[in-house]
């Protein structure tokens, strides 16, 4: 059974519980058994573990894991201590400095810091093989993080959006309480950064709808 540690794990025993997991759940015993497998599995549900549910302020939403070796630990965009930033992430740091001044490039890429300061840092699919993109996608994880997602929906404290990319984009469908904010911009991958990550602005404005609300911004330092 599933444990986090924190208020997810009542408001996800039905998800656990369901077919869909259990199914989900027998081909990851396999392929962690018969392949390489990221993140490490007892780093899957660290975006849970680290961000509570009463604590989220914000969400970003990632697509699946960082494909290498020794990067990927279960909090989308980050790597582990040590790890030099990947280009997306160099990205996102890049549009923090020019958005809000703060500077982060050159002090690693783990987001650990923004996981505390009330950032859900989640991925659609929170595992993938050994270089390959997109494998476990279409395996049921979908279907777990679209019930976190609609768990945060139903909150009535409003939260921040962050939906970078056509994939993240897809999930503006299940925000549907008019209390939240939603912010949408291109991905941040050097592959589509220029055609409206850089500038979107989307750390300050998260700040600025937190202060409205009264709520403690988040602190996007690392």
């Amino acid at each position: 059974m599933v444990h986090i540690g924190n208020d997810w794990d009542e408001l996800l025993k039905d998800t656990f519980a369901s077919e869909n997991y259990q199914q989900l759940r027998q081909f990851l015993i396999r392929e962690y058994s018969t392949h390489r497998v990221y993140p490490d599995m007892y780093d899957l549900f660290n975006a849970l573990r680290y961000t509570s549910y009463a604590d989220t302020r914000a969400v970003i939403l990632g697509q699946d894991p960082y494909h290498q070796p020794g990067q990927a630990h279960g909090l989308c965009f980050s790597v582990r201590p040590g790890v030099a930033p990947p280009p997306s992430l160099v990205n996102m740091f890049k549009e923090l400095r020019d958005d809000l001044g703060i500077d982060n490039l050159g002090k690693g890429g783990t987001l650990i810091p923004w996981a505390k300061s009330g950032v859900l840092l989640l991925n659609t699919v929170l595992t993938v093989r050994e270089g390959e993109a997109n494998s476990h996608r279409g395996k049921g994880w979908e279907q777990v993080t679209d019930d976190i997602i609609r768990l945060l929906n139903h909150r009535e404290q409003p939260i921040v959006f962050l939906l970078w990319g056509a994939n993240a984009r897809a999930k503006q469908a299940l925000i549907t309480a008019p209390r939240h904010l939603v912010l949408t911009c291109a991905h941040p991958s050097p592959l589509s950064a220029y055609n409206g990550f850089f500038g979107c602005r989307h750390f300050s404005k998260t700040n600025e709808f937190l202060r409205a609300q009264g709520m403690p911004e988040i602190d996007w330092r690392i």
